[in-house]
């Protein structure tokens, strides 16, 4: 069995939980969309990067729905979900040229979701070569561009 380490998700796992309002909610509500990473607003949900990347370009595809499981999304707003996570993808390999994606939900505490009541899909652009020795020797992660720059390259396009 081969086994995935990511050290540096350390220190954001076992952090203190506040009691706060849903990150998703929240950035919904605010007119931040520079502050928030907020790379688009469709009708039915936005997209956003993830301020704790596994990769440049990492984004998140979020409802405006605040609901725990996808079954309790509307099939119109599942439709706009994922048609957005193709649109990302189609961004992200013109903007970053990718050699592969992961892409995946995290549903509930115990399946690993950071915000659990709200449902979010996690697009991880990969390159050949992009895990290296540092999380394991130096306990970091090394990502090569700045959320600014990949929110820069990634606004700019149509979802």
């Amino acid at each position: 069995m081969k086994h995935l380490w990511a050290p540096w998700r350390k220190s954001y796992v076992q952090a203190a939980k506040k009691e706060v309002d849903c990150l998703f909610c929240r950035v919904i509500k605010e007119n931040k969309d520079d502050t928030n990473l907020v790379v688009a607003r469709k009708e039915r949900c936005f997209l956003m990067l993830n301020l704790y990347p596994y990769n440049n370009g990492h984004l998140m595809v979020a409802p405006y729905m605040h609901v725990s499981s996808l079954e309790a999304l509307p099939k119109e707003d599942r439709d706009e979900l994922f048609a957005a996570v193709a649109s990302a993808c189609a961004n992200i390999r013109k903007e970053m040229n990718p050699e592969g994606f992961n892409i995946g939900m995290n549903i509930g505490g115990i399946a690993g979701a950071g915000v659990a009541d709200h449902i979010h899909v996690h697009i991880v652009p990969r390159w050949g070569g992009d895990t290296n020795f540092m999380p394991v020797v130096g306990g970091v992660k090394v990502i090569s561009e700045t959320l600014q720059d990949s929110y820069k390259r990634l606004k700019r396009y149509n979802y």
